[in-house]
């Protein structure tokens, strides 16, 4: 990969973030990206070679908005480790199918099709306690509300 490219994309998304206020999502799918690595190579190449292709491209030549790809790439990952769909969680805790072009202030998980953990895609920056209580329940497991 071009490292002018991937910087120019790196940077990008790090003024996006920085403007919207948005936390960084890649630490999280670079350890998804491990463990990937390590149950599935064929998946894992597949990841690795959308993010050479056609993320870093689309970000760093101003095709694409970079929340929103990361997002997309995001999706994409999860649905290598575990088929399944992506919802979108507003904030008054209602779900819906992820649209990409969707509000960036939705929570955005993956639900896989029968067992596995529920993959965070995306968090805004500030979650509503509508979807701070489905992201307790569905990723972390809590069975009670906070403070409750």
């Amino acid at each position: 990969m071009d490292p002018d490219l991937k910087q120019a994309a790196d940077a990008r998304f790090d003024e996006a973030r920085a403007e919207a206020g948005a936390r960084d999502p890649r630490a999280y799918y670079r350890e998804r990206l491990k463990e990937l690595r390590s149950s599935n190579p064929q998946r894992y190449a597949e990841a690795v070679q959308y993010y050479e292709d056609q993320l870093v491209p689309s970000i760093a030549g101003g095709d694409a908005e970079p929340l929103r790809a990361w997002t997309e790439f995001g999706a994409r990952l999860a649905g290598l480790i575990a088929p399944g769909e992506a919802w979108a969680v507003g904030g008054t805790g209602e779900r819906r199918p992820h649209d990409p072009s969707g509000d960036l202030a939705d929570v955005v998980l993956h639900v896989p099709k029968g067992r596995g953990a529920v993959f965070v895609v995306w968090l805004p920056p500030a979650l509503t306690p509508a979807q701070q209580a489905t992201v307790d329940w569905l990723v972390a497991g809590r069975r009670a509300l906070r403070g409750a």
